[in-house]
């Protein structure tokens, strides 16, 4: 660490990473590990257990919608707690029975409140990487995600079938998480900026038509990785060390990507981080045995919570102080649009086909997107230019819109 200014700063998001931890890796991606179990308790279809992830994406699009009024209302720091919360209230009560719809609405109120953590969290850690002048906050937050997927993948599988106690186990998980990061979620600016700001999405157009692929794309490969791996019948030992390093993959994805995403041009690190994830997809398919799961987990690990931090960057390199929350809450917006179709059409698909058909969604959307990231940087969007004010000669040059 350069200064104590920027050691306090890493420490604040790193508490501050409780909250993707809690929002993602439990709310959101636990869900993959305890699918098997689910489905076959419930007798549930593929498609079936694709709509919970559809579910859980739907809320996460209602919750964005809902982010800016909230934060409007109360401010960013109190979103950010009592999305934690309800978080945690949502994962407990995924427990309390079997009908079908409950579990929908659970796992929808889950994704409801975590989309109002992920929101708030991240314009909380911009504000941080501008006060100190760099962008390790952002990354740090971001890679939080790591430290639910590492919990999750140690717990749930030594559980066996008794997926109820591991949704209690969640719940439990998320409320340490609240009370560890209710200090870290303070904000200087939560009373002027939440009364001002616009969604800029003009400026970012590839930049958003990317993100929407992207959220369609990855979350089939996390959702249904258990389900593929116990069409194999791997055993649970090989399970939980996949989720670990998965896990631990993207908890070190910051040593790899906070220089990239604040120094490389326009969205050269955004279009490298899809491209290495689409390989990392596709490499699960081309030999189901267990090292090269291992080399595809890991790709996978330090590439997909990188994006949504390449993106943050973006937005915060190209827009104003102000317009981060409306910005961020739309991008947000459309990313769950895609992660709410993204499942349930990917577990349609491989209700004819097969579960590998899930890894190979994953492999063509990123791909794509991949694609469409590295085109919209070779554009020249001077509106971007314009909007930003002149970055402060202490501060970290940030990836800009070329």
């Amino acid at each position: 660490m350069r200064s104590p200014v920027l050691r306090q700063g890493v420490w604040q998001a790193a508490r501050l990473a409780l909250g993707t931890a809690s929002a993602l890796g439990l709310a959101r991606f636990a869900y993959g590990l305890l699918l098997p179990a689910m489905r076959d308790d419930l007798h549930w279809t593929l498609a079936e257990a694709g709509a919970m992830g559809t579910a859980n994406g739907l809320g996460y699009l209602v919750g964005a919608l809902a982010t800016a009024p909230v934060v409007h209302h109360s401010g960013a720091a109190s979103a950010f707690r009592w999305g934690m919360a309800l978080t945690a209230v949502a994962l407990a009560t995924t427990a309390a029975g079997d009908d079908y719809l409950a579990l929908l609405t659970a796992r929808a109120a889950a994704g409801a409140a975590g989309a109002v953590v992920f929101i708030t969290g991240g314009v909380i850690a911009s504000r941080i990487a501008a006060r100190v002048a760099s962008g390790v906050p952002i990354t740090v937050y971001f890679a939080g995600t790591g430290l639910g997927i590492v919990f999750s993948g140690a717990a749930i599988p030594a559980l066996g079938d008794h997926w109820r106690l591991a949704w209690v186990g969640l719940g439990v998980a998320a409320a340490v998480a609240t009370l560890v990061s209710w200090t870290a979620a303070r904000s200087e600016r939560d009373t002027t900026d939440a009364t001002a700001g616009r969604a800029r999405i003009r400026p970012l157009w590839g930049t958003a038509l990317a993100y929407l692929l992207f959220a369609a794309g990855y979350i089939t490969y996390i959702t249904f990785l258990s389900a593929y791996l116990a069409d194999r019948r791997t055993p649970i030992v090989q399970v939980v060390a996949i989720w670990a390093v998965l896990g631990l993959a993207v908890l070190a994805a910051p040593a790899l990507w906070s220089r990239p995403t604040s120094h490389w041009p326009g969205t050269r690190a955004l279009a490298t981080l899809l491209g290495v994830l689409a390989g990392g997809a596709a490499l699960a398919l081309a030999a189901p045995a267990p090292p090269v799961i291992l080399a595809s987990a890991i790709a996978y690990g330090i590439t997909f919570m990188s994006v949504p931090a390449a993106v943050t960057a973006l937005i915060r390199a190209n827009t104003l102080p102000t317009d981060w929350t409306a910005t961020l809450a739309a991008f947000t917006t459309l990313f769950a649009v895609g992660q709410t179709a993204g499942p349930w059409i990917a577990g349609i698909v491989a209700d004819h086909t097969s579960t590998g058909a899930t890894l190979a969604w994953t492999a063509i959307l990123c791909a794509v997107a991949a694609l469409i990231a590295a085109t919209a940087g070779r554009s020249r969007l001077s509106t971007a230019t314009t909007m930003r004010d002149p970055v402060p000669s202490r501060q970290v040059p940030e990836a800009r819109v070329q």
